[in-house]
């Protein structure tokens, strides 16, 4: 990972505020894959499966180069539109992912990694089965990741208290994953966040290589 992340810091190409979130969102990435696949497996998917929901893990969010560049406008219009932007990334990941040919599975992945299961989330509202597995699955370990990683806001939360979150919110979640999630948490497969994020394999490496493509744009 550390040789990948270097030639993003080396660019010439890329403005110094687009590599830190290219490397932030890159991390974040991987970290999701990581936990998807390992869910999957203790859930007793097929390889092939877990193949492509790593793929779908690695590039859920991948729509967020795009974003970089509204975010980081001079523009007023669109810093007020913040937030529409950034509701809008699932859907930009689905079109990158689109164009570059990637099949209909990793693409509802991607495009409904947002849904909650009690259908409160977006980009469609989808409540319950209606929700792609997949994107089930990846709703958990976005979440997980997401809490237990820096933010301009605030600090990462420890992984008790990210747990503790979830849970307050679990009607979010499918419980079959949520409950292998935890599984995973207390069985000894998990060794921490640092190993989901150092731990790369060369499918992820192939896929993750659209990030810099994208950044580059």
């Amino acid at each position: 990972m550390a040789d990948y992340i270097k030639r993003i810091v080396e660019s010439d190409v890329l403005p110094c505020h687009v590599k830190e979130v290219v490397c932030e969102e890159m991390h974040h990435a991987v970290e999701v894959s990581n936990l998807a696949v390992m869910i999957a497996e203790e859930l007793g998917e097929t390889p092939a499966f877990c193949d492509d929901l790593s793929i779908a893990g690695i590039l859920h969010d991948i729509g967020k180069m795009k974003l970089t560049k509204y975010i980081y406008s001079e523009e007023d219009t669109l810093v007020i539109e913040h937030i529409k932007y950034v509701r809008q990334h699932s859907l930009y990941s689905y079109k990158i992912l689109m164009e570059a040919g990637y099949p209909d599975n990793i693409l509802k992945a991607v495009f409904y990694h947002h849904e909650n299961y009690d259908g409160s989330g977006y980009p469609d509202s989808l409540r319950g089965e209606k929700i792609p597995w997949m994107a089930r699955i990846l709703r958990t370990c976005d979440v997980f990741a997401a809490l237990t990683s820096d933010r301009s806001y605030r600090k990462a939360f420890d992984v008790d208290t990210a747990v503790e979150i979830m849970i307050d919110e679990v009607a979010d979640y499918d419980m079959k994953v949520f409950l292998s999630f935890q599984r995973i948490l207390h069985n000894g497969r998990f060794k921490g966040i640092e190993s989901l994020r150092d731990n790369i394999t060369p499918l992820q490496m192939e896929h993750l290589a659209l990030f810099e493509r994208e950044a580059a744009v």
